[in-house]
């Protein structure tokens, strides 16, 4: 009886410590899997060991474009002694601009209201003087109103540029303004310029790493620096009208535009 006793103690002993074993290995495991993920994850996300030695390089990139789209400012201006009139006559105009606009498939999203005024005018002549004496201060004189709408028209198709300028001037516009020619899809020729400075910093650390005798490991930072806007190789200057626009179309050139992207790239090396 004590015999079997003791052996079930032993045996109840082995199978305590074969458990205790095999959960120490599998806990060795875990952690040596937890250990390596978590290198990993420093070594190429980038978080936690920051990079220590780096090179940074610059890059520009430069695209041309052709501009596809012209906008400019319209305005009609119309005086009356009242503001009644005044607006009328504004009115009459400005709807014969946009009628015009129209007629010339400029969509409605391309014709948008921008200003509108209504300005009292005076005579501010000053009062007759009398002979010997000073002359008294002059008293404004209300002589009527002023009504100004101005329009910002969008034209899709630049080759209509020139006749539609002339045709708002034939429709009793006072005066154009902020001839100015973009590309519709900038987002995508900045990218191009974006592209091309990124590949030409590229060159340039492949190029010092060789002359350092090191090599590139990945890239640890990126910026770009924000150009002024697209430079632009042709834009024509406003025109204001004492009179009609000439019947004959202006020759509207739009040139190129010049879009440039600046980066800053850093390289981890070793």
């Amino acid at each position: 009886m004590e015999d079997k006793s003791v052996r079930e103690i032993i045996q109840a002993t082995e199978r305590v410590r074969m458990f205790a074993a095999a959960a120490l290995c599998a806990l060795t495991v875990f952690l040596f899997i937890a250990a390596v993920a978590e290198l990993k994850s420093y070594r190429f996300i980038g978080s936690g060991v920051a990079a220590t030695n780096t090179i940074s390089v610059s890059g520009e990139g430069t695209v041309f474009a052709v501009p596809d789209t012209a906008t400019f400012s319209v305005s009609v201006s119309e005086t009356a002694k009242d503001v009644e009139s005044a607006q009328t006559s504004a009115t009459t105009k400005a709807n014969a601009v946009i009628a015009y606009l129209k007629s010339q498939n400029i969509a409605d999203t391309d014709i948008q209201t921008t200003d509108y005024e209504i300005q009292p005018q005076y005579d501010y002549s000053s009062n007759a003087c009398t002979s010997g004496l000073p002359c008294s201060p002059s008293t404004p004189t209300l002589t009527g109103y002023q009504v100004s709408e101005t329009l910002s028209v969008k034209v899709r198709d630049t080759s209509k540029a020139g006749s539609i300028l002339a045709g708002v001037g034939s429709k009793g516009a006072s005066s154009v303004s902020g001839l100015d020619f973009t590309v519709a899809d900038e987002d995508s020729v900045e990218a191009q310029a974006r592209d091309k400075a990124i590949a030409q910093a590229k060159d340039k650390a492949d190029a010092l790493a060789k002359s350092l005798g090191v090599s590139i490991v990945r890239v640890v930072g990126f910026s770009e620096n924000g150009a002024p806007g697209p430079i632009y190789y042709a834009k024509s200057a406003g025109m204001t009208m004492d009179a009609a626009m000439p019947s004959v179309a202006p020759q509207i050139q739009t040139g190129q535009n010049k879009i440039v992207s600046d980066v800053t790239v850093t390289y981890e090396i070793q």
